[in-house]
């Protein structure tokens, strides 16, 4: 069970990180820069050390997987990325991050 909430929490990420691609802000932010990085070296980590158990997903869950295989190099990092809080221009509360917290979500999975 933990490999497939694992799947599913990395494809939760994936939609996450391709809308805010699209934000305004997020998009030119070095959360999302640093997110991508931080989210590729963990997967590779993930696959690598769980290959026979992704081998054996139900159908379902092995279309996720392959989502986000495909979906996640297809994601480019800002390319002068800033930090949008401090430049005063993401207005979210203090300690909140659309990026940063979807990130959270999935490294306690």
């Amino acid at each position: 069970m933990e490999i497939i909430n694992q799947v599913r929490g990395h494809f939760f990420l994936l939609g996450i990180l391709q809308n805010q691609q699209r934000d305004p802000y997020c998009s030119a932010c070095s959360a999302l820069a640093n997110s991508l990085r931080k989210v590729g070296e963990d997967l590779a980590g993930f696959e690598a050390a769980n290959a026979e158990a992704l081998r054996r997903l139900p159908p379902d869950f092995q279309r996720l997987f392959d989502a986000v295989r495909s979906g996640l190099p297809a994601l480019q990092p800002p390319a002068e990325p800033s930090g949008q809080k401090k430049a005063g221009k993401c207005r979210l509360p203090e300690g909140t991050c659309f990026i940063k917290s979807s990130l959270s979500l999935l490294q306690k999975i």
